[in-house]
């Protein structure tokens, strides 16, 4: 019996069980006393560290799910173009006033649709088109114009700048001038953004 709870007590790893076993097989409690105790703080231990664990992958879960949360709550918030994709109207008029026999040429082209080809807009004719913005929001359309000797690239729509400009009616409207480039988004009121040179 003393051969055999000191092989139970040897194999213990720490030196407080193992000096608590000594004890315990000194003050005359059994070997299967002591190995039945050591199977219960196992199966504790282990139930512990399972309900542990259960909790932790729990908590990591909810985390993941209030941050995802968090994040499209932000985006419907902040900008709800970007998530959903919203639709608007983008037109470029022609508005020389001088009936001018030379067309205003105009070729514009997006990350979306590509080359959209080039127009010859008379005086009062019109170039436009329908868009649906993606969920990166990064929708960019770029149109090149030229009028005898000028030239201008500009952007007809980017969203940072238009999905809020545009809005109620979600309409871009562009006016091209001789003195320059007007932005209206009801084409009643126009503003002048910027000039040919």
């Amino acid at each position: 019996m003393e051969r055999l709870s000191t092989k139970v007590i040897e194999g213990y790893k720490s030196k407080v069980t193992r000096l608590c076993a000594g004890m315990l097989v000194l003050m005359g409690i059994p070997v299967k006393a002591l190995i039945a105790l050591e199977l219960r703080w196992l199966s504790l231990k282990k139930r512990v560290q399972h309900h542990y664990l259960a909790n932790m992958k729990i908590s990591t879960r909810f985390l993941l799910m209030f941050f995802v949360a968090l994040g499209i709550i932000f985006m419907c918030v902040y900008q709800p173009a970007h998530l959903f994709g919203m639709e608007f109207e983008v037109r470029v008029i022609n508005g020389f006033s001088n009936n001018s026999s030379l067309p205003l040429v105009i070729w514009c082209i997006s990350q979306q649709d590509g080359d959209m080809g080039g127009r010859a807009l008379q005086e009062g004719d019109d170039f436009g088109w329908r868009l649906k913005t993606n969920i990166w929001g990064n929708s960019h359309y770029l149109c090149t114009m030229k009028w005898d000797a000028k030239r201008r690239s500009f952007d007809a729509f980017k969203v940072p700048r238009d999905s809020q400009r545009c809005a109620p009616l979600n309409k871009c409207s562009w006016l091209v001038k001789e003195d320059g480039f007007y932005f209206s988004s009801d084409e009643v009121n126009w503003k002048k953004d910027f000039s040919w040179h």
